[in-house]
């Protein structure tokens, strides 16, 4: 009996200290609650704190748990170790880039200006070279006009034909074919192409033709870009080569000076490239040089690098088949029978491409009407000026090639306003 109750009070003493313990834990628990809601950290409840099942839950929770900490941890620290198709899937994405990047650099050196510089054409009809005598005589014809196009830094000389001519632009050429054309528009659109190509380069990329017979008489252009082989410049006009080098991904490049180049771009044999050649003039390094636009030795040196020369069927087409884009933005015309206007008093509104048009033996409104998408229109209504020029000439006719010096140079002032020049 005595055993019973003494057993009885053992068990209510437990069950009190039980209870107080409880009570005391349940009193830290919230304490320590409390100090993570302070803090920012995160404290498990009771109920996570219950073992189910054996404890199952809880350690496949405590291990998701972890290994999402891990990732955390991973991801911020930039040492995710990823998967082999993600990799995979990365890699063939840079490479893409990669050859994207190449192509777009190698097919910068070809195309249009930037439009963050402004460009200058002329447009002249072919028809021009016809009235020479001799082929010598057309020759040096067409040398004046390289001349006048480098003197006075023109971008792009348009060549057209006065061909009547409707044709979409998709069927019309980029350059006339000089085997089966040889009208005055071609032979120009050779020789001024020939005039602007760096001495060193012309016989790689200019095979023995019979219109070349006298360009050995004309005079140089000396632009910036016709480096002499002891001149050194920040970049300078290359022409790829057929030697093969042993990496994948490179090709030697003759850029006229007693060492070739190396390029880091695979390109065909014959390309006439702008390489830049950046600071090592010994040419020890075996770093492989860098192919540009053309357009980058203006951006970056503010150097003059030659003009582009581009074929037109008619006049229509010089406007049309405009390479720059957004087309040009104003377009003159220069005919004896235009308004006059002093140098001094003319203004022209900010452009970014400017086109001067020249005719030929019968002028600009001859061009127009031998143009079927154009035949009719006034020459007044489809330039945005049309100018004299030369007013109170003395001679009965300007030829083309004297109107072209003479109208560059009455620009200059108005231009150089424009674009900010003193």
């Amino acid at each position: 009996m005595l055993d019973l109750l003494h057993k009885n009070e053992t068990l209510k003493t437990r069950s009190a200290s039980g209870l107080v313990e409880m009570g005391r834990k349940r009193t830290q628990r919230e304490a320590e609650v409390a100090a993570a809601h302070t803090t920012g950290n995160t404290v498990k409840s009771d109920l996570e704190l219950i073992p189910v099942n054996g404890g199952d839950t809880e350690k496949k929770t405590s291990v998701k748990k972890k290994k999402e900490q891990r990732r955390e941890r991973e991801l911020k620290g930039g040492n995710v170790k990823k998967s082999r198709p993600e990799i995979e899937a990365e890699s063939a994405n840079a490479d893409s880039k990669h050859k994207k990047k190449k192509n777009e650099d190698f097919e910068g050196s070809n195309s249009a200006l930037s439009k963050d510089l402004p460009t200058v054409s002329i447009a002249l009809p072919g028809s021009i070279i016809d009235n020479a005598q001799s082929l010598e005589l057309a020759t040096r014809l067409a040398g004046q006009i390289a001349r006048a196009a480098t003197i006075f830094r023109i971008d792009e000389v348009v060549v057209f034909d006065n061909a009547v001519n409707s044709q979409d632009s998709a069927d019309i050429p980029l350059e006339p074919n000089l085997d089966e054309n040889e009208s005055g528009a071609a032979f120009l659109f050779m020789i001024l192409k020939y005039m602007e190509t760096p001495q060193y380069l012309r016989k790689s990329l200019f095979p023995m033709h019979k219109n070349l017979r006298f360009v050995g008489s004309l005079p140089p252009l000396d632009a910036p870009h016709h480096l002499r082989k002891h001149e050194w410049a920040p970049f300078r006009e290359g022409v790829t080569l057929r030697d093969q080098h042993p990496k994948v991904g490179q090709t030697l490049v003759d850029v006229g000076l007693t060492k070739n180049v190396l390029i880091d771009q695979d390109i065909d044999p014959g390309k006439r490239v702008t390489v830049s050649m950046g600071t090592d003039r010994h040419l020890e390094s075996d770093i492989p040089h860098k192919v540009v636009s053309t357009s980058m030795p203006r951006k970056v040196a503010g150097m003059y690098w030659g003009y582009k020369v581009r074929y037109a069927p008619n006049i229509s087409s010089v406007f049309k088949d405009c390479p720059y884009k957004g087309g040009y933005d104003h377009i003159i015309g220069t005919s004896e029978h235009g308004i006059s206007v002093s140098s001094s008093e003319l203004t022209l509104p900010p452009f970014t491409n400017l086109l001067v048009a020249f005719g030929g033996l019968a002028g600009l409104e001859e061009c127009i009407e031998e143009d079927n998408n154009l035949k009719g229109r006034n020459a007044h209504d489809i330039f945005d000026l049309y100018l004299n020029t030369c007013p109170h000439q003395g001679s009965r006719t300007i030829r083309t090639e004297e109107a072209i010096f003479i109208s560059l140079q009455y620009f200059q002032e108005p231009i150089n306003r424009v674009l900010g020049k003193s």
